[in-house]
């Protein structure tokens, strides 16, 4: 590590020095990383108070969901009411058959009791719910009449059949995937480990309590980024740290995270100091400036230690776009999950920048997406009430006809 005292001038690394496209920073951010190992985790289990939960959830499946059975299994009842064979009307056997019964066969024109769910008895040929049967002793009367064979059954295989790819690797595992892989058969799954993320907020400015005063600003990313992180990586630490040279360049040398995640400092202001800290430790710069509006100065490092780090400008709305671009594609990569389709709207009244990508809070409404005000680099107004980021590529004049892409935000 190279000394700063006095007598040993620190390195300077000029920042911006090769401005990429957005997508080419992308691009660069989702191949500076492999998936991290498989593991298999279980489909449930009660969470630690103090680690994260050890289930599979919210990991990406490192191999594909196949069915393990036929679903459903059995033919079963769609309906409460009767389980008929052949054409009515029909005896009634007596009895009723339930979910978890081994129903007996049942002989042609003859009808027993049956509940949602429960298996159809051998022999049966369709299902009469019970609105549509009337009772007269041992008789069973349709009221409707025109029945179909298979009426009112789900079918053995309708919804898979064994051996079917379900869900492709890379599949996030959502509550929906854990009943379907339940369902399926499984009690574990195959997924890959999800990476470690340490947060570090900089800032003399940055206050933790109360109203913005005395020149000093509410501390608004790490609110905002901890919980964001969490759908994605286990946030190992968020701290606070002074706008100093020797305590930033410490807490990333320190850090055991896969990926360290700064706010501020990645200009070239006075007290901006991580292109020093990070050439005094040796990283490699992977992007140095992004042409994108708002949070141009962002950047991706490669640590010594083999991690990342990934820095984000101060501004909220900036650090936003930061995330977007460079933090959550790596942090993808690494997790292993697919890459996530973006959904398109009609451009409203969107204003591109002559020479970046802008990303533009928006609502889409009709199929339409709208700016919203209070959208510049330092708000979070905005952003508040947007269903998602407009991509706007460069442009001189006003977009042209068509579709733009819009990226889904977490809690859109």
């Amino acid at each position: 590590m190279a000394s700063t005292s006095a007598g040993n001038a620190a390195p300077v690394v000029e920042p911006h020095s090769s401005v990429l496209s957005w997508d080419r920073a992308r691009a660069t951010a989702r191949d500076a990383g492999e998936a991290l190992p498989a593991e298999t985790r279980p489909l449930d289990g009660a969470p630690s108070q103090t680690a994260p939960s050890q289930t599979a959830l919210s990991h990406a499946l490192a191999a594909p969901l196949i069915a393990r059975t036929d679903l459903p299994s059995f033919d079963t009842s769609a309906m409460d009411g009767w389980a008929v064979s052949g054409p009515g009307p029909w005896r009634l056997t007596g009895g009723e058959v339930l979910a978890g019964d081994a129903p007996s066969p049942l002989a042609a024109g003859d009808a027993v009791g049956i509940a949602t769910g429960a298996p159809l008895p051998p022999g049966a040929t369709s299902v009469l719910r019970r609105e549509h049967g009337r009772v007269d002793g041992e008789r069973l009367a349709d009221l409707v009449g025109g029945r179909s064979d298979g009426q009112d059954v789900r079918p053995r295989g309708r919804e898979c059949s064994q051996g079917e790819v379900l869900l492709p690797a890379g599949t996030t595992v959502t509550p929906a995937v854990l009943g379907m892989a339940a369902a399926a058969g499984y009690d574990r799954l195959e997924v890959h480990r999800r990476p470690s993320a340490e947060l570090l907020v900089l800032g003399d400015e940055l206050l933790s309590s109360g109203p913005p005063r005395d020149g000093r600003v509410r501390d608004a990313l790490s609110p905002m980024l901890v919980p964001w992180l969490q759908g994605c990586a286990d946030v190992v630490g968020c701290r606070r740290l002074p706008d100093e040279l020797d305590a930033l360049r410490e807490a990333i040398s320190a850090s055991t995270a896969d990926v360290v995640i700064t706010t501020g400092s990645t200009a070239a202001g006075p007290v901006d100091h991580l292109h020093t800290a990070l050439a005094e430790l040796g990283a490699r710069l992977l992007v140095d400036s992004v042409a994108v509006r708002p949070g141009h100065p962002m950047l991706l490092a490669e640590l010594p230690s083999g991690g990342r780090l990934v820095g984000l400008p101060g501004n909220p709305l900036a650090a936003v776009a930061g995330v977007v671009t460079l933090a959550m594609p790596l942090l993808d990569r690494l997790g292993g999950r697919s890459e996530v389709e973006n959904r398109t709207a009609r451009a409203g009244d969107l204003l591109p920048h002559p020479g970046s990508t802008r990303l533009v809070p928006v609502l889409v409404r009709d199929g339409v997406a709208q700016p919203l005000p209070f959208g510049g680099p330092a708000m979070l107004r905005g952003l508040t009430l947007a269903d998602g980021l407009a991509v706007l590529p460069p442009s001189e004049g006003p977009l042209p006809e068509g579709d733009v892409e819009v990226l889904p935000l977490p809690w859109g």
